[in-house]
């Protein structure tokens, strides 16, 4: 069998180039017997008219009727042209609009698309990547450029791309550039080069060409070749020292392609008013002799006025292909165009020869890129395969490498001691509630606002006095356009808002923009208020664009969940130049994001999750709840499940569960309340867990639990009652109340609000008390839960703090955590709608129980005990026990030594049988089908009688927290399917496959 022509030109080419240049040859140059084959037989088919069609590419539109795709279908029909440049439109529509395309085509098209932060930048409901200035921040994070690259390959291949019209190249030196601007990777031309050079690698070493642009420089100049011939008046010195550095190190790399701009640039082309693109100078001795580049020259659009304010249609083709173009892009009048090529041959002006070896490297890349065994676009899950978890999590390490501090006075990054501050958000030009906005708010107690340039002046007077009430603002100003022309969206009365909060000396300021405009938010230090510079705010945090990505963990950052490494790409002004950017530390605060993080498949986590809820919904087991999981104290799955009730039969509309809903902790409170005011005790030598239960209730020194070791009494073998049934003593047998416990109205007397109509002799509580020390104990010691003990916390711990048990709970732990939430009685602070209902108490409250305690004993004293009676949300829970995660620290903050936390989580009589640690529940010892079947030794949780679960594995091989609130007691106790059914461990089981089973 003879050899393929195109395989022997191949080979000769290689040689040649490889012996001249020291340049890494484009791959798609590079090709295996098969596909030379290919392209020798198309080309040996091909007419003369033919391959100068396959220079050509035509815009293609998918959001267009069905009239314009039919004349673009006769168009490649008829011509037989090269490719199809992708513009606006969806991946479903384009993907049919491609195959329409590709099946009337001859020879398969190349399609191509200007995708410079992604699909996204043409598609709707595709993956949109951070722009390249925003990029330009990141340090030393070049695999993820790569992996940018590597993504968008994969998506277009799945969308039936072959060419990407990136990566933009231009050096932006010139802060009023209207065309680059953030699109380029910034001004420092090495960081340009380098991180152009990862993203590039990442696209062509996963099957995508590539087009370096815009040739020889467009950074540097104030005039957009959309509508103008820009002028650039350098020095050809001046341009080999800038603006062609970046292009000789990625020509050097092995570019598959380079696009050439519509620039006048006396210096190489004297020519007046000759557009680059047009000009042999530039584009045949420059860019393919002088810097020996061997891939595709595109044109920029030949629809641009850049080209065609001189240059009509179809000459502006002839001159750009006479010029050494290869593939001419946006070609606009292709009759036109096609037959001033063809005269220009006829008279001698381009050689046959030339447009042979042009149409050869063409076939050449449209094999490469697989068309040699072309195959249509498949559509059946394209959406969801073009929108991964994979490219989400890229997206979220893309945005927080990129993020900037450009100052942080003394330190104030991340914030500290929450209790000490009162936050609000200030969000400016947005009317609702901002991502940024909803983010802080996980972190810890936070009001906001939310003020425009349209706000009146009325309601801005009001914001101004209401301010007057936080010392610290938080200030995210929202810009929605990132342009020069349009002023990067700043708008005089926005500059004079951040001005004029920046001036109270408590704001830190987030800037979701363009970088350049922090100048326009920097004074003159002459001036009347220098106080009002930007640069006067406490901390200033630059995202450089606004998205939810760049909202969420910009709020993050704020609080320490993340730490911050971005420095300016550019050099905004004499106070923010190239370079600045402050480092901060994560503080350990909570992240949140999503599975594929921690190397779990978030698709297969929810699939599970969901199954196991939607089964306890189906089978009534409660009628809603919150599920919340993190790894490596990471949050990666929040979920809200159902309804407060099953229906509105109590009075109670079925509301649909929030992840910001209250919840009634019930023996969860022991864990969360008692036991950590216990292990700060042990830590401050206050309390001693080998000492007997009369060293810390004198009232108990001559009952029969004087003696009781502390140890066995927060393990369960202390021979205590499991519980007391209290309100029982409070009923003669007629049913009526006894004297001095309840009465229907409130009194000084009776001031212990039990329901709306219920009132508690005020000295009951102590009864209640005596009747624990009265009870007997147990004939044997022996494990058996009792709730007694942890009524009687709350007594120690005012008796050795001097604080009331509430209090020293909010001022020692939940506030500094950020917890505000977690609180007893709710109703004080917390509307009705946010507080979940539970039972319906039919023996001896008579009533719905909402916003209340549950517990019967712990509503007997007055909604406050250490056995029940804490409410709060998911998030705030969970802040506890990744501070008991994190031995005890949290935010920057030791709450608890390691020490400390070590003793009460571990087995202390696993040689009695007790799995107990010191109050918390532990793993069986050998596993009998009722707990998490994966949980190690290492582990610890609790349970509550309302339904509700906390877990946490610290186990390095885990290192897992998780919190299940329900209200499965609604509307009775008597449903126990929540149980039978396992629901909540089985939840935090699949939590653990999860994580063994990793990312499939």
């Amino acid at each position: 069998m003879p050899l393929c022509r195109s395989i022997f030109f191949g080979v000769v080419s290689v040689l040649l180039f490889t012996t001249t240049f020291a340049q890494t040859t484009p791959t798609f140059l590079q090709l295996n017997a098969r596909q030379n084959c290919w392209v020798d037989s198309v080309f040996t088919n091909m007419s003369a008219d033919d391959r100068i069609a396959q220079l050509i590419m035509v815009a293609g539109y998918s959001n267009r009727r069905p009239s314009y795709e039919d004349s673009l279908l006769t168009l490649i029909r008829t011509y037989k042209l090269g490719g199809v440049v992708m513009f606006q439109g969806g991946p479903v529509r384009q993907a049919q609009l491609t195959n329409r395309l590709q099946a009337v085509s001859p020879v398969p098209l190349l399609i191509a698309m200007d995708a410079e932060w992604g699909i996204a930048m043409r598609l709707d409901s595709t993956v949109r990547y951070p722009y390249q200035m925003t990029l330009g921040a990141m340090q030393g994070n070049d695999t993820l450029l790569y992996q940018m690259g590597a993504n968008l390959a994969r998506q277009a291949r799945r969308l039936g791309m072959h060419v990407n019209f990136a990566p933009t190249v231009d050096v932006n030196n010139n802060p009023n550039n209207p065309v680059i601007n953030f699109r380029s990777f910034g001004e420092d031309k090495y960081a340009v080069a380098r991180k152009a050079l990862a993203y590039m690698r990442g696209m062509q070493n996963n099957g995508l060409l590539t087009s370096l642009k815009h040739f020889p420089g467009h950074g540097d100049t104030g005039t957009d070749s959309h509508y103008d011939l820009p002028l650039i008046g350098k020095s050809r010195a001046q341009l080999d020292s800038l603006e062609l550095y970046p292009f000789r190190q990625l020509i050097n790399a092995g570019a598959s392609g380079v696009m050439v701009a519509h620039l006048s640039i006396p210096a190489l082309d004297t020519t007046r008013n000759r557009p680059s693109t047009l000009s042999p100078a530039i584009v045949t001795n420059l860019l393919k002799n002088e810097l020996g580049f061997k891939g595709l020259v595109f044109s920029d659009a030949m629809n641009m006025k850049g080209v065609t304010k001189y240059f009509p249609s179809g000459q502006a083709d002839e001159l750009g292909i006479e010029a050494g173009m290869d593939v001419l892009e946006f070609t606009e009048d292709v009759p036109a165009a096609l037959a001033q090529i063809k005269l220009a041959v006829s008279l001698g002006r381009i050689s046959q020869a030339s447009l042979d070896e042009r149409c050869l490297k063409v076939l050449r890349a449209k094999a490469w890129a697989g068309l040699d065994q072309y195959k249509p676009i498949v559509l059946d899950n394209l959406v969801s395969d073009l929108n991964t978890p994979q490219d989400e999590l890229l997206n979220r390490k893309l945005t927080e490498a990129s993020l900037t501090v450009l100052k942080n006075d003394q330190n104030i990054l991340p914030l500290q001691h929450l209790d000490t501050l009162r936050i609000a958000t200030v969000a400016i030009e947005s009317d609702k509630m901002t991502a940024f906005q909803q983010m802080a708010s996980n972190y810890t107690q936070i009001d906001h606002f939310n003020i425009t340039t349209r706000t009146p002046d009325s309601t801005l007077a009001v914001v101004r006095d209401s301010l007057k009430n936080y010392n610290l603002l938080l200030i995210d100003v929202h810009l929605n356009n990132i342009r020069p022309a349009a002023k990067y969206g700043m708008q005089a009365r926005t500059a004079a808002l951040v001005s004029e909060l920046v001036a109270t000396g408590k704001a830190v300021v987030t800037v979701f923009g363009n970088a350049y405009v922090l100048d326009k938010l920097t004074f003159p230090m002459d001036t009347a208020q220098p106080s009002r510079s930007i640069e006067n705010a406490r901390a200033i945090v630059m995202p450089y664009q606004l998205t939810n990505y760049t909202e969420e963990l910009a709020a993050q950052l704020i609080f320490g969940a993340i730490g911050s490494s971005g420095k300016l790409p550019v050099t905004v002004n004499q106070r923010f130049r190239l370079g600045d950017g402050v480092p901060t530390q994560s503080n350990g605060r909570m992240k949140y994001t999503i599975p594929e993080e921690v190397g779990i498949d978030s698709r297969y986590l929810t699939q599970q999750v969901d199954s196991l809820v939607n089964v306890g919904l189906t089978q009534r087991a409660f009628p809603g709840c919150v599920v919340q999981m993190a790894k490596d104290g990471k949050v990666i799955f929040r979920k809200a499940y159902g309804s407060h009730t099953y229906d509105a039969s109590l009075g109670v509309e079925p509301t649909p569960v929030q992840l910001d809903d209250l919840y009634d902790m019930a023996s969860v409170t022991k864990v969360s309340a008692s036991t950590p005011a216990l292990m700060r005790l042990v830590d401050e030598g206050k309390f001693n867990l080998n000492g007997k239960m009369a060293d810390y209730l004198p009232g108990f020194k001559k009952s029969n639990k004087a003696d009781l070791l502390w140890r066995d009494v927060l393990t369960h073998q202390a021979r205590l009652r499991a519980w007391i049934p209290f309100w029982m003593d409070t009923k003669n047998p007629d049913g009526t109340w006894k004297p001095k416990t309840f009465k229907s109205e409130k009194s000084g007397r009776y001031p212990i609000e039990v329901t709306d109509s219920l009132f508690e002799f005020k000295n009951y509580p102590k009864t209640i008390f005596e009747q624990i020390r009265d009870s007997p104990l147990n004939p044997k010691k022996e494990y058996v839960y009792s709730d007694l003990s942890f009524i009687l916390y709350p007594q120690i711990v005012k008796r050795l703090t001097k604080e009331n048990f509430e209090d020293y709970l909010k001022t020692t732990f939940y506030h500094p955590l950020g917890a505000y939430t977690l609180t007893f009685k709710p109703r004080r602070f917390y509307s009705l709608n946010r507080i979940v209902p539970t039972e319906y108490d039919s023996l001896f409250r008579k009533t719905l129980i909402w916003g209340r305690v549950h517990d019967e004993g712990a509503a007997m004293l007055d909604g406050l005990s250490g056995h029940a009676g804490l409410f709060g949300t998911a998030n705030d829970l969970m802040k506890v026990y990744e501070m008991y995660r994190q031995k005890g620290s949290y935010g920057g903050q030791q709450f608890i030594s390691a020490k400390t936390i070590a003793e009460f989580t571990r087995y202390q009589f696993p040689e009695l049988g007790n799995r107990r640690g010191l109050a918390f529940d532990k793993p069986s010892f050998t596993y009998s089908g009722n707990g998490p079947k994966s949980a190690t030794k290492a582990s610890f949780g609790h349970s509550g009688f309302t339904g509700t679960f906390v877990w946490v594995e610290p186990d390095p091989a885990y290192n897992l927290t998780y919190v299940f609130l329900s209200n499965r007691v609604y509307p009775t106790r008597n449903n126990n399917k929540i149980s039978s059914l396992n629901t909540r461990t089985n939840i935090v089981e699949a939590l653990y496959q999860a994580t063994k089973r990793g990312i499939q």
